[in-house]
């Protein structure tokens, strides 16, 4: 295990999840809730979401991460988790910050749910109109 000082924190958060990501120096292994990202997530498009931060500044096989991820969905999810490891990144060399910013992995996705209205069915949902 690598010493306390060689490892990075980042909290990640999109709608209803929030991650809390360590970045660590290691092979590359992504650990999802105490299991592997094949395991955890289905989709492929979740996997690579979860790897372009690590992408994007070439250390894809430099760090291993520990994920513990909770609400939302697994969409939801996979975007914090990348939220988080951007994050983690930039705590651990400040030089890959302007790489990550550009892409926007930095920037917080401040799309939520829409609450419901009174008189509606939803959030928009009107009730049926009917003439007679």
């Amino acid at each position: 295990m690598a010493k306390a000082t060689d490892r990075y924190y980042g909290t990640g958060r999109r709608k209803k999840a929030i991650a809390r990501v360590y970045i660590m120096p290691g092979k590359g292994n992504i650990t999802i809730n105490k299991r592997s990202i094949d395991e955890y997530l289905g989709l492929e498009t979740l996997k690579t979401i979860v790897r372009q931060p690590l992408v994007a500044t070439d250390n894809a096989d430099k760090y291993d991460v520990l994920v513990n991820v909770h609400g939302g969905g697994y969409t939801g999810q996979a975007g914090a988790i990348r939220h988080g490891i951007a994050r983690a990144l930039v705590k651990a060399d400040s030089d890959n910050r302007p790489t990550l910013k550009s892409e926007g992995f930095l920037t917080r996705d401040p799309r939520m749910k829409e609450r419901k209205k009174y008189g509606l069915k939803g959030a928009r949902r009107a009730p049926q109109f009917s003439k007679r």
